[in-house]
């Protein structure tokens, strides 16, 4: 690689990060006048939605909330009042929405971590460290439908995360009530704080109107944590007390596989996790013969990449906590993706301590070791990581991560009839990630090494980005460097031996009036280059977006796209043919996309990209999704997506389907049915998946399972399988 621009680049990113920023990175918090007093009971509150208890009478109430979206100027126009109080064991929240229109509530269903667009709503963000980068949310629909998730990088949420807390909605004529309870145990805070970041935010689709307590300017989330207000309490929170939890789980299963001619297989399980709070920042989970039984299953998309496909993970003990290992780098340089720990490979056990050690440094260890697989020689192999975060300026901080895999009582090579496995790999990094105290400058810069038998020389990764964002711009920049030799094995890194440059710029018009609530240009252009400096793909978006004040949108694309293909290549990903190494292609692709009003009881959407495609191929492709709703018990998505490829022989003319549905039935907050089918050409395979899950007592869960698939030409059964598990959450 030239190191002339790489090293261009990172000094523009120093310069720009010292110079610009240094006036703004450790600025006041924004909405720190906004407070709230909170104030000990010592009568009972009884969480059924009628807030008559004399605790609600003596709490004190939120001042009015300001209006978000359509426009941050004013005062919101439908009213809430949020009152809080807590005893020695649980913190309580009230939350009055009061309807400005008549007409029903809009929600989806009443499943859990709906989402937020399409649900009237309250959600609350708290910063029980006042760092404003991580923290808590939780919140219910207008049908009681809960939300919780663990807040990171100052404003996105994990909503993967669960626990222990209550709620109730109750509806009157003109407004509807949340009252829930979270115990202390639930939550991670600094002991003797008194003053945490909060903020409230509010969702009413019948006004179209998105509010917030704390005013946040309409460029941001109001989950942004540098705009929260502060919750003061009268005294120290309580300590949480002993908080040892533990969920064992027992199963059982049986499992056919029609393709080899097998017997049904029957199972039992027994297994079991463990949540002990080490402090009332810190928690160790443990893990013993863990099982993901119960977990949704990917999303198939019709696959024309020439590189691996990113499934997002979906396992509980990995995601709870996981942003501090799986978001370090980039979404394309992962040095961690815990997809390649124990899919097909049974877990033996893990370990994991994550939290905050104090205000200032967070810290997050793995340790992961997977059982032996006889039928393909794989060795029992560990995996461990450790991470640490040190808090510098008002948002930003400074990030260290450690990952090491390690194939255990192995020889590579000694038995030449077998396959061969890395001994091990290991791989350490360091980021700087830049968030200025009003968030509009968000940057990162990044340094990776990777340590294998065999590669030395070009095995590192160096990235950067800087980010601008204030009411109407949008203007940002990222580089990227992954040597050849760079090896993560439990990492997701699609390719490497590149030099990319991404910048990307787009502007906002506000209308004052009208249908259009704003629109405006975005134009986004990726550059990679080879380590000679050489071009090899450009890819260059022009968008025109236009975004209407009942939430519908609309935008058209123009694309070009060059590509130099370093290895050969099937357009059409089913082993016809290949295209040579070093051929060129060159094609343009026009497109529109429309997403309806989330206010309907039946919705659609839909995407359109037509042009030019690899070898002066054409390429069609249409996405429809539509959703119809029985409020709040039954919600049904049909998918559809259709590819027309037109290419020379050998391929020919080649048609994709992928088409399904899927049905959540919600009968009860508490007991979900959902079935998901999915037919898919590419692949001829058909899978059907269908989840019972009643969740008798808060967090713990009765499931029954049933898997399906089929070969569709000709259709047969290739295997199917049904799992009834329970696991129960008891607190010692």
């Amino acid at each position: 690689m030239n190191p002339k621009p790489a090293a261009a680049f990172r000094f523009v990113l120093l310069f720009l990060f010292a110079v610009l920023h240094g006036v703004s990175l450790s600025a006041q918090k924004k909405n720190a006048g906004f407070e709230l007093r909170i104030q000990k009971t010592v009568n009972p509150v009884h969480i059924d939605g009628n807030l008559d208890e004399p605790a609600w009478q003596a709490a004190q109430k939120t001042g009015p909330f300001y209006m978000v979206l359509p426009m941050d100027t004013s005062y919101a126009r439908v009213k809430t009042i949020v009152r809080m109080t807590y005893d020695d064991h649980a913190l309580y929240l009230a939350a009055e929405c009061f309807e400005a229109m008549q007409g029903p509530y809009m929600v989806e269903s009443m499943h859990r971590d709906w989402s937020f667009q399409k649900n009237d709503n309250f959600i609350f963000f708290m910063d029980p460290f006042e760092d404003q980068t991580s923290g808590f949310t939780f919140g219910a629909n207008a049908a009681g439908g809960q939300w919780d998730g663990l807040m990171y990088e100052g404003g996105k949420v994990d909503l993967s995360w669960d626990n222990k807390w209550r709620s109730i909605v109750r509806n009157y004529k003109d407004r509807w009530v949340l009252e829930l309870a979270i115990p202390f145990s639930t939550l991670r805070y600094k002991k003797g704080l008194t003053r945490w970041g909060i903020n409230f935010s509010r969702n009413d689709l019948k006004t179209t109107e998105k509010s917030a307590w704390a005013p946040v300017p309409r460029q941001f989330p109001t989950a942004s944590l540098a705009y929260t207000g502060v919750l003061v309490w009268d005294a120290p929170p309580p300590p949480p007390g002993p908080n040892v939890s533990i969920i064992p789980y027992v199963l059982g299963s049986a499992a056919k596989d029609y393709t080899n001619g097998q017997r049904v297989v029957y199972k039992t399980e027994a297994g079991g996790d463990a949540k002990i709070a080490v402090t009332s920042s810190l928690n160790l989970d443990l893990t013993v013969n863990p099982d993901f039984s119960q977990v949704d299953v990917d999303k198939q998309v019709i696959d024309l990449s020439r590189y691996e496909l990113f499934y997002p993970e979906r396992r509980q003990f990995f995601l709870e906590n996981g942003d501090h290992f799986t978001n370090f780098s980039y979404p394309s340089i992962r040095p961690f993706f815990s997809r390649r720990i124990g899919l097909g490979v049974p877990i033996e056990f893990g370990a994991r301590l994550s939290g905050k050690l104090d205000q200032n440094w967070r810290i997050g260890v793995m340790d992961v070791q997977t059982g032996r697989v006889d039928s393909i020689a794989l060795p029992v192999q560990n995996f461990s990581v450790i991470a640490l975060q040190r808090k510098i300026f008002a948002r930003s901080n400074i990030g260290f991560i450690f990952i090491n895999k390690q194939s255990l009582h192995y020889q590579p090579g000694k038995d030449t009839t077998q396959p061969v496995y890395t001994q091990y790999n290991r791989n350490m990094g360091v980021e700087f990630n830049l968030a200025s105290s009003n968030n509009a400058w968000t940057g990162k810069e990044l340094f990776l090494k990777s340590f294998s038998p065999g590669k030395r020389g070009d095995d590192y990764v160096q990235a950067g980005n800087l980010q601008y964002t204030d009411r109407h711009w949008i203007i940002g920049g990222e580089y990227e460097y992954t040597g050849s030799n760079y090896n993560a094995e439990v990492g997701y890194v699609p390719r490497q031996g590149y030099f990319k440059v991404n910048p990307a710029v787009s502007y906002l018009f506000l209308p004052g009036s009208g249908p259009v609530l704003s629109h405006g240009p975005q134009f986004n252009s990726t550059l990679y280059y080879n380590e000679s400096f050489n071009i090899t793909d450009n890819e260059t978006v022009l968008t025109y977006l236009a975004t209407f004040r009942n939430k519908a949108t609309l935008d058209v694309v123009l694309m070009n796209d060059y590509v130099r293909l370093l290895a050969p290549f099937d357009p059409t990903n089913t082993g016809i043919d290949s295209l040579a190494t070093g051929s060129r292609h060159l094609y343009n692709t026009i497109g529109a996309d429309f997403v309806s009003k989330p206010q309907s009881i039946f919705t659609y959407d839909f995407s359109l990209r037509v042009g030019g495609y690899y070898d002066n191929g054409h390429k069609l492709t249409i996405v429809n999704d539509v959703g119809f709703r029985v409020q709040p018990y039954v919600s049904i998505a049909w998918s559809t997506t259709y590819t027309n490829l037109a290419l020379p022989r050998p391929w020919g003319n080649t048609t994709f389907w992928l088409i399904g549905p899927r049905i959540d039935i919600t009968m009860t907050n508490a007991l979900f049915f959902t079935t998901y089918i999915q037919y898919n050409q590419q692949i001829n395979n058909m899978n059907i998946n269908s989840r019972l899950q009643w969740r008798y007592k808060p967090a713990s869960d009765l499931f029954l399972v049933y898997t399906d698939n089929y070969v569709t030409t000709p259709f047969s059964a290739k295997n199917r399988g049904i799992v009834l598990k329970f696991n129960y959450w008891w607190n010692l």
